[in-house]
């Protein structure tokens, strides 16, 4: 668990009450590339507590890695997280590489991951809570629906 500093009242804070999100989201995510590198793209499903699907967010990326996919994907969900007030996010990837490397247990040695990796850690640190878990493909079928599709968008 990793806690946030409280955020400083701004000078003009708003009287209207902010829209309470979820204390925890959880995201399927799979990216991938046609011929690795090739047509690149990513799928990403959001769901809330009670496994309501909140977003489904999937991006052609044009030329790249499988685990450049997989790591934009991952930004994609911390995006997500950020924008909609979301101080939980549980991510499920099937990426053992991806998954590995943000647990520490696998460096980043790709010159084209390291900026991805860095970018996620920061993302996730702005969170109170973030937790990562490999799944098996079979258990992410939704992500990768979305992660082809936009590769067949695009290719």
């Amino acid at each position: 668990m990793r806690s946030a500093n409280p955020k400083q009242p701004g000078l003009f804070s708003s009287t209207a009450p902010k829209p309470r999100a979820s204390d925890a989201i959880f995201a399927n995510i799979d990216g991938g590339a046609r011929g690795n590198p090739g047509p690149a793209g990513y799928g990403v499903v959001i769901k809330d507590a009670a496994n309501q699907v909140l977003a489904e967010i999937s991006k052609f990326l044009g030329h790249g890695t499988n685990n450049f996919a997989e790591y934009s994907a991952l930004l994609a969900a911390l995006d997500y997280a950020q924008k909609h007030g979301h101080k939980s996010l549980h991510v499920f990837s099937d990426s053992e590489l991806l998954v590995k490397q943000l647990k520490g247990e696998y460096k980043v040695r790709s010159p084209e991951l390291k900026p991805l990796y860095e970018q996620a850690r920061a993302a996730s640190h702005k969170l109170e809570n973030f937790s990562i878990q490999h799944v098996r493909r079979e258990q992410n079928r939704e992500a990768d629906k979305l992660a082809n599709q936009a590769m067949d968008a695009g290719g």
